[in-house]
């Protein structure tokens, strides 16, 4: 996943709850698991507490003793982890149980109150560490009541074992949970960002032609940028139909200027200045070849990039036959088409006419009987059309300067040396290539290259 990608965020974000999220929960389940089997241990201590106080009694000589010692085995094995003491003021621990040995467990000077159960967490033997219970209690009456203090005690390692395996226990369940969010946040993701990835392709079959507008239908959040995009698109055909529009009126309006220039040159030409009406023949030519040039650029950048255009190669070039056929230099040529059933370039519709227009007047013009016509798609998916003819073809050396503004390299010929400059024309506009060459067939071989108008996978 790329950083600036939105998935891999929403991912990143999500990962990143899911772990503190679970991180909390096992820690916090771990610390109530402590707290509620601590509070059990403390009411089994208390109990154990009661039973000791009500077995202390005051011996004849005025000493503390019990009636019955508490009888769980833990006590009378030493350094069980199970402690008892009875303090007496000013004399620690007077009695005590079996398992403390010879330690005596050292309690805090606190204020007692007979009856009331006070908690502790002490240091006992053996470097352990001590759950502890205590309370005092008035024996015997009179001046020779004393109030000893109780102590149960409960090594806290057993409470450390249980937290650490029932934190171990909770793993795989964790683990689950982990991989059932995970794969919730997966779908979450997906579903969220379906509307963009619909979006997308929406875009992407405008920017091949198959639509003109976004669908209308979008969550809330996306529905904004649906609508401003639309609009986008809206103000864009505005704008390419005032530049068809301005084209149009621009040709149209240099129609006549230049059919003035020409009849003028005419004139001179008849009234004996040839010089004077070839150089006026001349402008005529550059202009209306300027023109030319620029209304093609136009129609290309005024909105309709290439990919945004799909034609058929094939059925143009079937049309242009047909009527080639019917001139006096198409009926005597014996035409050859190889190509596939159908052939999308991304050009306008009227720029291919005229460039496959142009070549094959010009193979007509030069053909002695025969022009073979190939379309083919190349390995990086450019269209490539090849138009080779019978005739006596071009020096290599002129190879290059074929399309240059009013070449012509064969005066005998009329024409105006416009037609391969316009197909380079238009093939430079459409980001094609044109080359040159010596056909199999001994005349000239012109060969294009232009984009592919086939539609792209989204």
């Amino acid at each position: 996943m790329k950083h600036h990608s939105l998935r891999a965020r929403l991912w990143i974000g999500a990962l990143i709850s899911i772990t503190l999220a679970l991180l909390i929960a096992w820690l916090g389940l771990a610390n109530l698991f402590e707290r509620h089997v601590e509070r059990h241990l403390g009411a089994e201590l208390e109990t154990h507490l009661n039973k000791l106080a009500a077995a202390v009694e005051i011996a004849p000589d005025g000493s503390l003793r019990l009636i019955q010692e508490p009888r769980d085995p833990a006590f009378a094995q030493p350094l069980s982890g199970r402690y008892w003491q009875i303090d007496r003021t000013g004399q620690a621990g007077v009695l005590r149980s079996r398992s403390l040995w010879d330690e005596v467990i050292a309690l805090p000077e606190d204020e007692l109150t007979p009856g009331v159960v006070h908690a502790h967490r002490l240091p006992g033997p053996d470097g352990q560490s001590l759950m502890v219970r205590e309370r005092s209690i008035r024996v015997g009456s009179g001046s020779e009541a004393v109030e000893p203090r109780l102590i149960l005690a409960q090594d806290r390692a057993e409470l450390i074992r249980a937290r650490a395996n029932f934190a171990a226990d909770m793993r795989p369940y964790l683990g689950l949970i982990a991989l059932l969010l995970t794969l919730a946040t997966l779908i979450q993701i997906h579903t969220g960002l379906a509307p963009l990835e619909a979006l997308r392709r929406e875009i992407g079959a405008i920017r091949d032609g198959r639509a003109s507008r976004l669908a209308a239908r979008a969550p809330d959040e996306v529905q904004p940028l649906i609508a401003e995009l639309n609009a986008l698109l809206e103000a864009r055909e505005s704008s390419v139909e005032r530049a068809r529009a301005w084209t149009a009126d621009l040709a149209h309006g240099l129609k006549t200027p230049l059919s003035v220039l020409a009849a003028d040159a005419e004139r001179l030409r008849q009234a004996g200045h040839p010089t004077l009406a070839a150089d006026l023949d001349q402008l005529a030519l550059t202009i209306r070849r300027r023109v030319e040039r620029e209304l093609i650029r136009a129609r290309v950048r005024s909105g309709h990039p290439p990919h945004a255009a799909r034609t058929d190669v094939v059925e143009n070039l079937e049309r242009l036959l047909r009527t080639l056929g019917r001139t006096p230099a198409g009926e005597r040529i014996d035409w050859r088409i190889l190509a596939p059933d159908r052939v999308d370039v991304a050009l306008m519709p009227g720029d291919l006419l005229e460039l496959l227009g142009n070549l094959l007047e010009n193979a007509a013009k030069w053909a002695a009987e025969q022009v073979d016509i190939r379309v083919s798609i190349s390995t990086d998916e450019q269209v490539e059309i090849q138009i080779a003819d019978d005739g006596p073809g071009v020096t290599p050396a002129h190879w290059s300067r074929l399309g240059e503004r009013g070449l012509r390299l064969d005066e005998r010929q009329a024409g105006t040396g416009l037609g391969l400059a316009i197909v380079r024309d238009v093939v430079e506009a459409y980001g094609g290539t044109l080359g040159f060459g010596r056909a199999e067939l001994g005349g000239l071989l012109v060969w294009v290259r232009l984009p592919s108008g086939s539609p792209k996978s989204i």
